[in-house]
C-alpha cells in the first residue's frame, strides 16, 4: 500500500512539472515586452514609457546611458539584447542604419514627420527637435552686437569671450557633420581650428554655457536652443537672448538636429516595438515630451511650448538628417584634426 501511493505521488509531481513546462511564461502584463535603450535623460522618457505601459499592457525594460550606447548596439549586432533605441542625435541615428544596424518600418504612423526628418525606410524618426543657437547675456553685449553667423565665431575680435562644449559632445560631432555636409571638410576643419582658438572656455556640456553666461561670465555661448529655454525661467541670471545664426539671404542657416527613436534591427520584441514608436508619435505624447524638454515637437500638429520658437519661425540649413549620416563617423576624426579636443576627461 505504501509503494502504491508513493509510486502515485511521483507519476503526480512528473505531471503537474510537464504542465508546468508546457504553460508559456507570463511577464508581468501578460503582453509581452519591449527592450529600450536610451541616451535621453532618463526624467523625459520615463513618464511616458510608464504611460506606455499603462495604456497597452506591454512591459518595458529601459537602460539608459549616452550617445555610447551607439557602440553597444553594433557590438550586439550578432546578440541584439534591444528593441528600440532612443537617441538625442539624428546624426547616431543614421549612423546605425548605415551600419545595417536599423530595420526597416513602414508605419503609416511615420508619415505625420517631415521627411527631412525621418530615414527613407522609416527605420529612424525624429521626434523633437532642437535648434543650435548663440545665448547671450544681454547685460554683457547687445542683440546688435552679437555675431549673427557661425562663421563670424573665427574672428579673432571674439578671443575670450564665448564659451564652446568639448568636441565629443553628441551635439558638437552633429552640427560638424552638418557643416561639412555644406562646407566640406576643409573649410569645415578651418573653423573648428579657429573657434577653439577664440573660446574662452570648453566644457563637457552645454549647462555649464547656459548657467555661465546667465552669470555673466562669459558673453555669449553656442548651445541647443532648450538650454537657452531653461536659463530663461531661471529666478536668477535670466537676462539673456538667443541668436539663430545665418538667417540672412546668404547664410546657411540655424543647423536644426532632432533627438529620435529607431528600431533596432534582430530585435526581439519587434511588434511591441513598432507599437511604441507609433505610440511616441501620437500628440499626446508629442506634446508631453516636447513640453517638459522646452524642444520643438516634430508632428506638426502639435503646438510648440510658448517659449520655444516654431521651427517655421526662422530659416533652417538645407541638409536632409538622413544625409549628415556618412559624415557622422568621421566628423571625430575631423574634430580633432582642427584641435578641439574630444574629452576633456574629470
Amino acid at each position: 500500500m505504501l509503494k502504491r501511493t508513493m509510486l502515485l505521488l511521483v507519476v503526480t509531481a512528473i505531471v503537474l512539472t510537464a504542465l508546468i513546462g508546457c504553460t508559456p511564461r507570463q511577464t508581468n502584463t501578460g503582453k509581452g515586452e519591449v527592450v529600450v535603450y536610451s541616451a535621453r535623460n532618463e526624467s523625459f522618457v520615463l513618464p511616458l514609457l510608464n504611460s506606455f505601459e499603462q495604456q497597452t499592457g506591454i512591459k518595458v525594460r529601459l537602460l539608459t546611458g549616452n550617445e555610447t550606447l551607439v557602440n553597444k548596439i553594433l557590438e550586439e549586432r550578432n546578440n541584439v539584447q534591444a528593441d528600440v533605441f532612443l537617441s538625442n542625435d539624428a546624426g547616431a541615428l543614421e549612423y546605425l542604419r548605415l551600419a545595417e544596424a536599423l530595420s526597416s518600418n513602414q508605419s503609416p504612423a511615420l508619415k505625420i514627420i517631415d521627411e527631412t526628418y525621418r530615414a527613407d525606410d522609416g527605420s529612424w524618426v525624429g521626434l523633437s527637435a532642437r535648434t543650435r543657437v548663440l545665448i547671450y547675456n544681454k547685460d554683457l553685449i547687445s542683440e546688435e552686437e552679437m555675431p549673427k553667423t557661425l562663421w563670424e565665431l573665427t574672428d579673432p575680435k571674439w578671443s575670450g569671450q564665448f564659451m564652446i562644449t568639448r568636441g565629443g559632445n553628441g551635439s558638437m560631432v552633429a552640427h560638424v557633420a552638418a557643416l561639412r555636409a555644406v562646407w566640406g571638410d576643409d573649410k569645415t576643419t578651418e573653423w573648428i581650428g579657429a573657434v577653439r582658438k577664440n573660446a574662452g572656455a570648453v566644457v563637457n556640456g552645454h549647462g555649464d554655457i547656459r548657467r555661465s553666461v546667465g552669470a555673466g561670465e562669459y558673453a555669449f555661448g553656442l548651445v541647443n536652443n532648450y538650454y537657452f529655454h531653461q536659463q530663461l525661467s531661471e529666478p536668477t541670471n535670466n537676462n539673456v537672448g538667443a541668436i539663430y545664426p545665418d538667417q540672412g539671404e546668404q547664410g546657411i542657416g540655424a543647423f536644426v538636429n532632432a533627438a529620435g527613436v529607431g528600431l533596432l534591427n534582430g530585435g526581439p520584441n519587434r511588434s511591441n516595438a513598432v507599437a511604441l514608436i507609433d505610440f511616441l508619435l501620437q500628440p499626446d505624447q508629442q506634446r508631453a515630451f516636447a513640453y517638459t524638454s522646452m524642444e520643438v515637437p516634430l508632428n506638426p500638429s502639435v503646438e510648440s511650448n510658448p517659449i520655444a520658437r516654431p521651427i517655421s519661425e526662422y530659416t533652417t540649413m538645407a541638409v536632409r538628417l538622413q544625409d549628415i549620416g556618412a559624415m557622422w563617423a568621421d566628423a571625430k576624426a575631423l574634430i580633432e584634426r582642427g584641435g578641439l579636443d574630444l574629452d576633456l576627461g574629470q
